[in-house]
């Protein structure tokens, strides 16, 4: 295993990826995420230095705080970390409802190769089998199809929105969810 891949304590692995959390060191990584204007269309545009330390902070506190948090998605072939998925408790209905949401985020050299769905797939399972929740969500903003089609292969089904308030922006976010029995398409 490489030195990018070894950095943080191992959550899991796939057939490609590892999954493992961030660290520190991973700041440059990160930010090849969420200093693209593409990847974060969905929110509003890039991170400055300060808000992506925020966002890492944030993951670090996550770890300690609910034992997950976004993890860094490492590429098994190269030990790069090409993405970020994990799990995170979010507001559910726009209400305070809380919830577990398996998020993901990759960098844009690395879309459309079915590692956000093999990612999320794992972490969805995670979340029925380790953290021993009945449901799982994904809450995405209206406009970002390229994720609401990762959630969709992942088994979920819409089943509400509501609107989030971001960066000055009113944003309509569709939520999506599967029930532990619906993995198995059992419902």
């Amino acid at each position: 295993m490489s030195e990018p891949a070894r950095r943080g304590r191992f959550i899991l692995e796939t057939d490609c990826l590892i999954l493992r959390e961030f660290t520190p060191d991973d700041f440059a990584a990160l930010c090849l995420m969420l200093q693209d204007d593409e990847v974060m269309y969905a929110y509003e545009g890039a991170l400055s230095d300060e808000e992506a330390h925020a966002w890492l902070d944030n993951q670090l506190r996550r770890y300690r705080e609910d034992g997950f948090g976004l993890w860094a998605v490492v590429l098994k072939e190269t030990g790069e970390v090409v993405g970020q998925c994990g799990l995170t408790y979010q507001d559910g209905d726009g209400r305070g409802t809380r919830v577990v949401e398996v998020g993901y985020l990759f960098q844009r050299a690395h879309w459309h190769r079915g590692l956000a769905t093999e990612a999320a797939r794992a972490c969805r399972d995670y979340a029925f089998d380790q953290v021993g929740v009945e449901k799982v969500y994904s809450i995405i903003r209206d406009t970002n199809v390229a994720s609401q089609r990762v959630a969709r292969r992942n088994g979920m089904v819409p089943e509400g929105s509501f609107v989030k308030r971001y960066r000055g922006v009113d944003m309509p976010h569709l939520v999506f969810s599967i029930p532990r029995a619906g993995r198995d398409g059992v419902y």
